[in-house]
């Protein structure tokens, strides 16, 4: 049965949290709504400031996306209406194409009445990101540990301690996938390969068992973040010292330039790890915003609309055009 306008809500993610480079992602309570419908010619809408700049034609990620989804169904809509509001900041590491690639997906298949199984749609999200760790969380919620081996993507999801809090702290500074994957080496010693898989290994057994202590030990890293230092100031002493300000650990979110530091809610004392990130990137000149955040439990939801439900631009105040 064909819907004829859905609501998708999804959430943010972070990449990798230290050593799980491309396999480990956790979904965060950063959101982005996506409004779709079938509709006799398209148009898109974005609704705030933070998606000034996004394509309003069809060479739109996300009409693009829902296109592959009809494709695949074999169904045809080729004309859509699609709004979108996003929390989530733009090549920042927190997953904003991910996010908006999932609720494609899931938006257009509600409005083809669910033709297509969830992991079918994790299929497609990993095949079109290249690795399954943000389309994974932000399709099924909570921490998911994945591969993609080419043609296939597997996944667990763990369910997060309930006493883990993330402090991100993002960069006034863009920073694209591309560019961030560009300074890695194509290979590593046989002594880092393990370094990362001993920690990656300690860090999910840390995080499934709740033993939150054993984070400061798991979360180092020796296949991407030393590589991309350079190209976020500031972070190397982040990584290394947080730890003596009250964080369970710290990585790199995702490929930058936002820091991420994972801490225990248990912990009062949030002003010092807070103040310490603040004076790290200042000695940089560089402006932060500062986030408290936790996991999200859920992953993409999907509500259909009726003709009585209110606008996103009603919900969230200010339609920009791109």
């Amino acid at each position: 049965m064909i819907k004829h306008k859905v609501r998708v809500k999804v959430p943010a993610s972070t990449a990798n949290l230290g050593p799980g480079f491309d396999a480990l992602g956790m979904a965060l309570n950063l959101h982005a709504w996506i409004d779709m419908e079938i509709a006799e010619e398209t148009s898109f809408h974005w609704v705030g400031e933070q998606l000034k700049g996004i394509p309003v034609d069809k060479s739109n990620l996300i009409y693009q996306v829902a296109q592959m989804v009809f494709d695949y169904a074999g169904v045809s809509h080729p004309e859509l209406r699609i709004t979108m509001y996003s929390e989530i900041p733009l090549t920042r590491g927190l997953g904003s194409s991910a996010s908006a690639i999932i609720g494609a997906l899931a938006g257009a298949n509600a409005l083809i009445g669910g033709k297509l199984s969830q992991d079918e749609l994790f299929q497609i999200a990993t095949k079109l990101e290249k690795h399954p760790d943000n389309v994974g969380a932000s399709l099924f919620g909570g921490i998911v540990v994945a591969f993609w081996d080419g043609s296939r993507a597997e996944y667990i999801r763990l369910e997060p301690d309930v006493h883990l809090e993330v402090l991100v702290a993002i960069p006034s500074f863009q920073l694209s996938t591309e560019k961030a994957r560009n300074v890695l080496p194509q290979q590593i010693t046989l002594q880092d390969a393990v370094y990362n898989l001993s920690h990656s290994s300690l860090l999910v057994a840390a995080l499934s068992t709740g033993n939150l202590g054993m984070i400061k030990h798991a979360m180092k890293d020796r296949l991407h973040q030393q590589y991309r230092a350079a190209l976020i100031p500031g972070m190397l002493e982040i990584l290394e010292r947080a730890t003596d300000h009250g964080a369970l650990g710290a990585a790199l979110s995702g490929a930058g330039p936002t820091m991420l530091a994972l801490f225990d809610s248990r912990n009062e004392n949030k002003a010092e790890l807070e103040n310490f990130l603040k004076q790290t990137f200042m000695k940089e000149s560089i402006e932060i915003e500062l986030l408290w955040l936790k996991p999200s439990l859920e992953g993409v939801s999907v509500t259909n609309l009726t003709e009585s439900s209110p606008e996103l631009q009603d919900l969230f105040k200010g339609e920009v055009k791109a």
